[in-house]
């Protein structure tokens, strides 16, 4: 395992009923694919040794010895191997015959593992050539020239990187309690299923769900692996199914009904699954009574140098096409529920809004706009106020007021240059020196406006920041950083892009299409310094602090798993190794580590706001950080990348 990765794969090899010969030769012919991509652990179906649909030749000793045999043969081939192989085959352990998963790896049975629920319905009737595990008195059989522990005890087979895995087969999933729930709350990070399901209508989707929804209650990563092409066709079908999921969701999944052998693998982020764990309550309380028999694996031989090959998406904000509707129309839900509450808590039908012509004041005024239709409040009672400065250019001025007058809420427009001139005067700052008093001066006049009009009107101020600025301390405090409810905080800069992009296509807002999609192009800017010569944008965000797509990157892995920097920067290339190189990837992570440390003060004072996702800033709930702690640990790795 390295940067918390480890490389596991589900194998569905060809089979011939009763034909153990030809089913290792088949098995080892993956195991040598898996091991040349640098799998760690690999999964087999249930009973591969023999192929599941033997019938009542189970019952022959000649079956039971050979699948003896053919165990023996993968032993000596996996002798100068470090991967872990898991495989299914039938097992004699006194007067017993069991369908047991063997855990082998550089020529040793680390362990057996007996299936514990047996179906014996429709065409299942294993109880009626197989114990159950329930039915086993702990014992020692000699097993391939060795001597091995059979018991029902829970068994953990933890790698040399301490990644721990537990196996359970087929049926153990269905059932009520599956043996994969006390595995986890022991400690397992993932389990490994091999399996043989046969296929009806319907029935793979049920399956898909219910492996994903197993993988998702017990935080783990779940390998399965089901009986293909070659299995008996007596009276049913199977299908080969090879799927590995992550807390929930699929990483891969191979092809139904395939005549080829299938290897599917995928890397699965150990490290973002246990910080899942650690910050969840409730698994941590259902942990308290599980209990399981540990096993070592051999510490790999041969070091291979790490490539990371699963996909990572590069805006994990922005939801997927078929899904773009639906979520946007929840946050938006979200976000004028939390204004509605608000409004009628303080018994108050004006909000006051300050707008830019930019993306999160249109943002702030459109979910106002929906918060007061469905309030049933007169829109007049929004008053949005442009106030323009030394830097505010046309387009943004005339994409505001269109804006404002096609939505049909109450206008007004205060310049802030005479003002901010004068206090410069009252400060002795020269007018000419364009700095950081230069451009706070001019947020905090702003703000200030917002809020004596709030207090003339028995308004409520409504706050446009939103969360990638927060993470970054893009703000001035108590200037645009402060407002009385900040609609916008629990949403990052691309989203928003997404969200206006929405509502833009609504038929509702057909009028203001046009000027919501320029205002979605138009560069990003705090306007606080004076534009080019042409009239352009000249202070430019994203040249200042960075992309925020790759800001947005950082700050979900950052904050939702506590990845390391060595651990974004990885991330961050396999996402943007097309748009951004290695030393630009590194300058704006640098920029982040600095200023997410270094802004906290910010953060420890912020105005309410709805959480709309995952990730929140809050210091009365998601992020709890003191405003004086050190960024040094961070930078110094940043510094080393």
């Amino acid at each position: 395992m390295k940067y918390g990765f480890i490389k596991v794969a589900a194998a569905v090899p060809a089979v011939k009923v009763a034909d153990v010969e030809y089913n290792v030769q088949e098995i080892e012919k993956l195991i040598a694919l898996a091991d040349s991509e640098d799998v760690e652990v690999v999964c087999f179906p249930e009973l591969c040794l023999t192929a599941y649909t033997c019938q009542d030749l189970f019952k022959e000793q000649l079956l039971l010895t050979k699948a003896e045999d053919g165990l023996i043969h993968l032993l000596e081939f996996t002798r100068k191997l470090d991967i872990i192989c898991v495989v299914g085959l039938p097992v004699q352990a006194g007067g017993l015959l069991l369908n047991c998963a063997a855990v082998i790896q550089r020529g040793c049975i680390l362990g057996l593992v007996p299936k514990t629920y047996l179906p014996n319905y429709n065409e299942f009737y294993e109880k009626r050539w197989f114990a159950s595990a329930q039915d086993l008195n702990p014992t020692t059989i000699y097993l391939a020239g060795s001597p091995v522990l059979v018991s029902a005890e829970p068994k953990l087979f933890r790698t040399a990187d301490d990644v721990k895995f537990g196996v359970e087969i087929c049926e153990d999933v269905w059932a009520p309690l599956p043996p994969s729930n006390n595995l986890t709350m022991a400690g397992a990070d993932i389990i490994l299923n091999c399996s043989a399901s046969n296929e009806l209508i319907g029935k793979h989707r049920y399956l898909r769900s219910l492996v994903a929804q197993q993988s998702a209650r017990t935080m783990s990563g779940y390998v399965y692996a089901s009986s293909g092409f070659g299995e008996s066709t007596q009276d049913v079908v199977y299908g080969g199914n090879a799927m590995i999921f992550e807390n929930g969701r699929l990483l891969v999944e191979g092809d139904r009904f395939s005549f080829q052998p299938q290897l599917q693998t995928a890397q699965i982020d150990v490290e973002r699954l246990r910080t899942e764990r650690h910050t969840n309550s409730t698994f941590i309380n259902a942990q308290r009574n599980a209990h399981a028999l540990v096993v070592e694996a051999k510490p790999a031989v041969d070091e291979h140098p790490f490539r990371l090959t699963r996909a990572v998406n590069p805006h994990p904000f922005i939801p997927t096409s078929a899904e773009m509707a639906e979520t946007c129309e929840e946050i938006l839900s979200i976000q004028t529920a939390g204004l509605a509450k608000r409004l009628i808590h303080t018994n108050c039908q004006h909000v006051v809004i300050g707008i830019s012509g930019g993306l999160d004041s249109t943002l702030a005024l459109l979910v106002a706009i929906r918060t007061f239709d469905k309030l049933g409040y007169d829109r007049r009672g929004i008053i949005g106020i442009t106030m323009p400065g030394f830097g505010t250019t046309d387009r943004t001025h005339d994409n505001a007021t269109s804006l404002m007058q096609s939505l049909g809420i109450s206008q007004m427009e205060i310049p802030i240059a005479k003002a901010v001139t004068q206090h410069f005067q009252d400060i002795g700052h020269e007018a000419a020196i364009h700095d950081a008093t230069y451009e706070n001066s001019q947020a905090r006049e702003r703000t200030q406006i917002l809020m004596d009009l709030a207090n003339k009107l028995s308004a409520l101020v409504v706050g446009t920041g939103d969360l990638s600025e927060l993470a970054l301390g893009w703000a001035t405090y108590n200037g645009d950083h402060m407002s009385m409810y900040g609609v916008n905080a629990g949403v990052p800069k691309t989203l928003i892009k997404s969200l206006i992009n929405y509502i833009s296509g609504l038929p509702v807002f057909g009028a203001e299409r046009d000027v919501l999609i320029d205002i979605i192009h138009t560069p990003i800017s705090p306007e606080l310094t004076p534009a080019d010569a042409q009239g352009n944008i000249q202070q430019k965000t994203e040249d200042l602090v960075g992309p925020y797509e790759l800001h947005d990157f950082f700050i979900y892995y950052f904050l939702r798993f506590g990845f390391r920097p060595a651990k974004l920067f990885l991330l961050a290339q396999q996402a943007f190794g097309e748009s951004y190189d290695k030393a630009i990837i590194k300058k704006w992570l640098q920029t982040f580590c600095r200023r997410f440390f270094s802004q906290q003060f910010k953060r420890s004072c912020l105005p309410d706001g709805p959480k709309v996702g995952s990730i929140s800033l809050s210091p009365r709930g998601d992020w709890r950080m003191p405003s004086d702690a050190s960024s040094a640990l961070w930078l110094k790795e940043c510094e080393e990348l």
